[in-house]
C-alpha cells in the first residue's frame, strides 16, 4: 500500500472514511479508518490530527448505549492516533483525558464499570498514550488545581483496577498508567527535571490523593503471594516515589504557614490540601502504620526481587523524609538491618551498600561540624581562654570530646592477639625514620569510623593546647582521668594531643602575639601526666587471665589496698579500685588494653614535644616502656615498641640498640633491684628480656650479674615463675648464639647447606674418598685406628682424667709454655660459664609437669649446645646429664615435645658426634623407627587433611631429620639398615607428596 506523506494527499484518502464514521458509527467503519491511518506519515497524520480526532471523539460523546466492541474499536484507534502524533493544546489534553476515563464510568457505583476486560485494558493503554504524547511543557499545564477532581477521579479509577481485577496483565497495566499519571514515569519521554515552584505546584496537587493511593497500595502490596511478584514490586515504587515526593523534608521547609487561595471554584478549592506542620504530623503518624504493616508483611515475602524493592523504599523514605516521617526511622532501619543476611546475594549487596551510604551520610554532618568548630578555634586564637574560664563551657565542651572520643571495645580480636615470637623489636636502626610522630594505632569508636573525623578530632585538641591555659586544661582534664574508668582513655587521648600542640608540633599560628608554652612548664606539666601514667593503678592493669601466676602476682600487687582472700577474686581491683567483680570481662581486658596503648602513644607524644630535654624523663618512661614492649599482647607490645623509635628520634638516638645501650646502666640497676623483691615487681623478667633481643654484647659485661641474680632467682621460684624465666633465659641464649657464633660450625653449615640443594653435589664424597684412597699411607691407617679406638671410649663413656691431659697436651705449643699446672683449669669466658649454668637449670626443668614450660626449656638446651659447641670439656658432660631427660621426652611425652625434643636431638648430634652413637642406637633409634612403621599406614590412608595434623608434622621432621643425624653420629651398617627399613615405606605413591620426598632424600 502507498504512503501519504503530504497532508493533501492524506486529506484525500482518510476523508470519505471520517464522513463515513461521523454518520454511521459502527465496529467497521472505525476499523477501515484506522486500516487507512497505516497509510499516512507521522508528519501527516500531526497535521491532520484533529479532523482525524473528530470523528472518533463523536462516536465516544454520542448518547445511548454503544457496543463494548465498538468503544474498544474506537479507543484503539484513538491510541493508534496518539502514539504517532503530540497533543499541543492543553485544553484537547484535558477533554481527551475526560472523555477515555468515563468509557469505565458506572454512573450507579464508584467501582469501575463492568466492562469486558479487553476494554478495560484498552482504555487504561489510552490514558498512558495521551499522557506521553503532550508536547512539552504542555505536560505541566496539565497538572492545574482546576484538573483536580477529573485527575482524582482517574486515580481512583486505575487504583479500583490494580486492586479489584483479576487479570494480571490489567492489574500491571493500571499501575504504570498511574505512575505515568503521577509523574513518576521513568521513560524518556519526560526527561526534563522539576524546578522547586514545579515540585511545589505538583506536591500540592498529588497530597489530596495521597490517603487513597497509600491506603490502596499497602492492600494490594500485604496481598496474596499468589499475585505475582511483579504486582508488588510496581506497587511498592508507587508507594516510595508517591509519598517521598509529597512528604519530602526540602518541599516542606518551603511550604508557607498560610495558605495562599487558588482561583478555582469553592468545591474545588475545598479538595486542595495546604501542606503545614500538623497536616504532615498527622499524615506522618498515619503512614508509619501503613510502613509497618508493608514491612511486616514484605520482608518475609518468598520473591527476592520484592525483599530488594523494600531496600530502595527504605532508602528513599530515610534519605527525603527523615524529618517529616520521624516515627518510620526506627521500623525502616530496622528493616533494613534485617536483611543484611538475606539468603539473595543480590539482597544482601544492596542492603550492605545502602547501609554504607547512610553512614556515610551521617559522617558527612559530623565532618562539617567540626570543621567548623576548627574554623572557630583558629579565628579566636588566645581569645579562646575567654570561653574556657567559663566553667560551663569547659565542662560542655570537654564532655562532648569525652563523649565523642569513645572506644568500641567490645571486639575480643584484642585480647586474643598474642605475640608470641621473641623477634627484636627492630632489625634496621632506620626502619621508622619515616613514620610521622602524629601516626597512632588504627582504632575503632562508637560512634563514627571516618578516620577524617578523628584527625579533625585530633587537630582541635592540639588547637586547645596551644592557644588554651595548659595548666587549666592539663587540670580539668586529669580530674576526668580520675573521675571515672569510663572517661579515662578518651581524657588520656586529648591529654596526649594538648601537649603536642602545645609544643606547636604541626600547628599553623595565625596570631603573632600568641605567646606559647616555655620549655620548662611544658616539662613541668609532661612530668606530672607521665608519673599519672606509669602509676600502679594506670599502668599494670589486667589485659588477659593467665592460668599461671596471675592470681599471686595480683593478691601480692593489691597487699597494701584492701584485704585479701583469694588471689583468683581480685583481678579487677587494679584497674578498677572501686569495683571488685570475680572476673574481668572481655570488654573490661580490651579497654585496659586500649588505655594502656593510649599512654604509650602520650609517652612518645611526650618525647617529640620535649626533643632532647625528654632525656631528663628518660630515668622514669624507659623501663616501665620496655615493660610493655615485651607484653603478651600484640597490641600493647606493637604500641611500646613504637613509643621507643619515638623516643630515639625525638632524643637523637640512632636506634633502639644505641637507646638502650646508653641507658643500660641505669636498667640494670633497676633489674637488679627490682629481683630482690620480685613479688612486688613481677614484670622485671621482661625488661631483661627486651633488652638483650636488642643489644649487643658490649650489653654482657653489664648484666652478667644480673643472669646469676636471674638464675638464683629461678632457683627460689621456679614452682611459680618458671615460665617469665625460662623466657628471659631463653632470649639470652638466643643473644648470645648471635653474638658469639662459632666461625667453624657456620663453615660446615654452609657446606651442609650448598650440599643438600643439589642432587647432583651428592656425589662429592665418593669422589674425596676416591682421592683419600691414593694419597693413603701407613701413618694415616694407624693415625686412623687410633682415633677410631679413642672416639670408642668416648661414645661409650670412658672418658679419663688422662684423656683430658692428652687433650690439652695436644694442644698448640703456645698454651703449654703457660702451663701452670694439670689442675689448674682456664677460666672460662663469660658467655660460656653463663650457658653452663642455664643448661644445669634447664636439666632440672625438662621434667617440669607444665607442657609450656617443658618447651621453652628444649628451646633453651637448643640454645645452649649452640652456645657451647666449641668447649666440649663443658659441652659433654651436661649432655651426659642431659641425656635421660632428653630421651624421655622422645619417647613418652607429647607429640609437641617430642617435635621439639628431637631438634634439640639433631642439634646435640651435629655438635657431639661420637659421643652420642652408642646411645642414639640403643635408646633413641628402635623407638623411632618403630614409629615410623607404626605411623606409616595412618598416613597412608589418611586424606589431605593430614597434612595439617602433629602426627604428620611429627614424621616429617623425623624423615627429614634421620639423614643428617646419622651422618654426624657415623652409625654402622646395622644402624643404618633399620633407618633405611624404616623408611623404604614412604617411598609408596600412597604416603602424602612431601613425606616420599623427605624419604627419598634420606635415601
Amino acid at each position: 500500500m502507498a504512503v501519504f506523506d503530504t497532508p493533501e494527499e492524506a486529506f484525500g484518502v482518510l476523508r470519505p472514511v471520517c464522513v463515513q464514521l461521523t454518520k454511521t458509527q459502527t465496529v467497521e467503519n472505525v476499523e477501515r479508518l484506522q486500516a487507512q491511518l497505516q497509510a499516512v506519515s507521522d508528519s501527516a497524520l500531526q497535521e491532520l490530527q484533529q479532523y482525524i480526532l473528530f470523528p472518533l471523539r463523536f462516536t465516544l460523546k454520542t448518547p445511548g448505549p454503544k457496543r463494548e466492541r465498538l468503544i474498544q474499536s474506537v479507543v484503539e484507534c484513538l491510541t493508534f492516533v496518539l502514539s504517532s502524533t503530540c497533543v499541543k493544546e492543553q485544553e484537547l489534553l484535558q477533554e481527551l483525558f475526560s472523555e477515555l476515563s468515563a468509557c469505565l464510568y458506572s454512573p450507579n457505583s464508584q467501582k469501575p464499570a463492568a466492562v469486558s476486560e479487553e476494554l478495560k485494558l484498552a482504555v487504561i493503554r489510552g490514558l498512558s498514550t495521551l499522557m506521553h504524547s503532550a508536547y512539552g511543557d504542555i505536560i505541566l499545564t496539565f497538572y492545574e488545581p482546576s484538573i483536580l477532581p477529573r485527575l482524582g477521579f482517574a486515580v481512583s479509577l486505575l487504583l479500583g483496577l490494580a486492586e479489584q481485577e483479576k487479570s494480571k496483565e490489567i492489574k500491571i497495566a493500571a499501575l504504570k498508567c498511574l505512575q505515568v499519571l503521577l509523574f513518576q514515569c521513568d521513560c524518556q519521554d519526560h526527561p526534563r527535571s522539576l524546578d522547586e515552584l514545579e515540585q511545589k505546584q505538583l506536591g500540592d496537587l498529588f497530597a489530596s490523593f495521597l490517603p487513597g493511593i497509600s491506603t490502596a497500595l499497602t492492600r494490594v502490596i500485604t496481598g496474596d503471594f499468589k499475585q505475582g511478584h511483579s504486582i508488588v514490586v510496581s506497587s511498592l515504587q508507587i508507594f516510595y516515589k508517591t509519598v517521598s515526593f509529597i512528604m519530602a523534608d526540602e518541599q516542606l521547609r518551603r511550604i508557607s504557614k498560610v495558605q495562599a487561595k487558588p482561583a478555582v471554584e469553592h468545591r474545588v478549592a475545598e479538595l486542595m490540601v495546604h501542606r503545614e506542620a500538623n497536616w504532615v504530623k498527622n499524615t506522618g503518624d498515619k503512614l508509619t502504620i501503613l510502613i509497618k504493616k508493608i514491612i511486616e508483611c514484605v520482608s518475609v515475602h518468598p520473591h527476592w526481587k520484592v525483599r530488594l524493592e523494600l531496600i530502595e523504599l527504605v532508602e528513599a523514605l530515610l534519605l527525603k523524609c527523615s524529618q517529616s516521617l520521624v516515627e518510620s526511622a526506627g521500623p525502616l532501619l530496622k528493616a533494613l538491618v534485617g536483611l543484611v543476611n538475606d539468603e539473595s546475594p543480590k539482597v544482601q549487596a544492596q542492603c550492605s551498600k545502602v547501609l554504607r551510604h547512610f553512614a556515610d551520610q551521617r559522617v558527612v554532618g559530623k565532618f562539617s561540624t567540626l570543621s567548623l568548630l576548627l574554623g572557630y578555634l583558629k579565628l579566636l586564637g588566645p581569645k579562646v581562654n575567654f570561653v574556657l574560664n567559663s566553667v560551663a563551657h569547659l565542662q560542655r565542651l570537654s564532655k562532648a570530646l569525652i563523649q565523642v572520643l569513645e572506644l568500641d571495645v567490645a571486639d575480643i580480636k584484642i585480647v586474643e592477639e598474642r605475640r608470641w615470637n621473641s623477634d627484636r623489636l627492630s632489625a634496621s636502626p632506620k626502619t621508622s625514620a619515616a613514620r610521622p610522630w602524629s601516626q597512632v594505632q588504627r582504632r575503632y569508636f562508637r560512634f563514627f569510623t571516618d578516620e577524617r573525623v578523628f584527625l579533625l578530632l585530633r587537630q582541635v585538641c592540639q588547637l586547645l593546647g596551644f592557644y588554651g591555659n595548659l595548666y587549666l586544661l592539663v587540670d580539668h582534664f586529669m580530674e576526668l582521668y580520675h573521675e571515672s574508668v569510663v572517661y579515662r582513655k578518651q581524657a588520656a587521648m586529648i591529654l596526649n594531643e594538648l601537649v603536642a600542640g602545645a609544643a606547636g608540633l604541626e600547628v599553623e599560628n595565625l596570631h603573632e602575639k600568641h605567646i606559647e608554652t616555655s620549655p620548662e612548664e611544658l616539662r613541668e606539666i609532661v612530668t606530672s601526666i607521665l608519673e599519672e601514667y606509669t602509676s600502679q593503678d594506670n599502668w599494670y592493669l589486667v589485659t588477659c587471665i593467665e592460668a599461671e601466676e596471675m592470681g599471686e602476682e595480683l593478691t601480692v600487687k593489691q597487699s597494701g589496698l584492701q584485704a585479701i582472700t583469694s588471689g583468683a577474686h581480685t583481678c579487677q581491683v587494679t584497674s578498677f579500685p572501686a569495683v571488685s567483680k570475680p572476673s574481668p570481662t572481655i570488654c573490661s581486658m580490651n579497654s585496659n588494653i586500649w588505655q594502656i596503648c593510649i599512654q604509650l602513644e602520650g609517652i612518645g607524644h611526650f618525647a617529640y614535644a620535649l626533643g632532647k630535654d625528654f632525656r631528663l624523663l628518660l630515668m622514669s618512661a624507659l623501663y616501665p616502656v620496655l615493660e610493655k614492649a615485651g607484653d603478651q599482647t600484640l597490641l600493647i607490645s606493637q604500641a611500646a615498641t613504637s613509643t621507643m623509635m619515638d623516643i630515639c628520634h625525638a632524643c637523637g638516638y640512632d636506634s633502639l640498640q644505641h637507646l638502650i645501650n646508653q641507658n643500660s646502666d641505669y636498667l640494670v640497676n633497676e633489674i637488679s633491684l627490682n629481683l630482690r623483691h620480685l613479688s612486688l615487681h613481677p614484670h622485671t623478667p621482661k625488661v631483661l628480656e627486651v633488652m638483650l633481643q636488642n643489644s649487643d654484647a658490649s650489653l654482657l659485661p653489664l648484666v652478667a650479674d644480673v643472669v646469676q641474680d636471674v638464675l638464683a632467682t629461678l632457683d627460689q621460684f621456679y614452682d611459680k615463675r618458671a615460665t617469665s624465666f625460662i623466657s628471659v633465659l631463653h632470649a639470652l641464649l638466643a643473644a648470645l648464639a648471635q653474638w658469639f657464633p662459632d666461625t667453624s660450625d657456620l663453615g660446615q653449615l654452609q657446606e651442609q647447606s650448598i650440599g643438600e640443594e643439589g642432587s647432583h653435589l651428592s656425589r662429592r664424597p665418593a669422589h674425596l674418598e676416591k682421592g683419600l684412597e691414593n694419597t693413603t699411607t701407613a701413618e694415616d691407617i694407624e693415625q686412623f685406628l687410633l682415633n677410631y679406638l679413642k672416639e670408642k671410649d668416648v661414645a661409650d663413656g670412658n672418658v679419663s682424667d688422662v684423656d683430658n691431659e692428652e687433650e690439652e697436651q695436644s694442644d698448640p705449643p703456645k698454651l703449654d709454655e703457660n702451663d701452670s699446672g694439670p689442675d689448674v683449669q682456664p677460666l672460662l669466658p663469660v658467655q660460656i660459664q653463663i650457658a653452663v649454668d642455664v643448661m644445669e637449670r634447664c636439666i632440672h626443668l625438662s621434667s617440669d609437669k607444665n607442657l609450656k614450660i617443658r618447651l621453652k626449656v628444649l628451646d633453651v638446651l637448643d640454645l645452649c649446645v649452640v652456645v657451647l659447641q666449641s668447649h666440649k670439656n663443658q659441652l659433654l658432660p651436661l649432655a651426659h646429664r642431659a641425656w635421660p631427660s632428653l630421651v624421655h621426652r622422645l619417647t613418652n611425652d607429647d607429640p609437641l615435645a617430642v617435635l621439639r625434643a628431637f631438634k634439640v636431638l639433631r642439634t646435640l648430634g651435629g655438635k657431639c658426634g661420637d659421643f652420642l652413637r652408642s646411645r642414639f642406637c640403643k635408646d633413641v633409634l628402635p623407638k623411632l623407627a618403630g614409629s615410623l612403621v607404626t605411623q606409616a599406614p595412618v598416613s597412608a590412608r589418611a586424606g589431605p587433611v593430614y597434612s595439617h595434623t602433629l602426627a604428620f608434622k611429627l614424621q616429617l621432621a623425623v624423615l627429614q631429620g634421620l639423614g643428617p643425624l646419622c651422618e654426624k653420629l657415623d652409625l654402622g651398617e646395622g644402624d643404618l639398615n633399620k633407618v633405611a627399613d624404616a623408611c623404604l615405606i614412604y617411598l609408596s605413591a600412597k604416603q602424602p607428596v612431601k613425606l616420599q620426598e623427605a624419604a627419598r632424600r634420606l635415601r
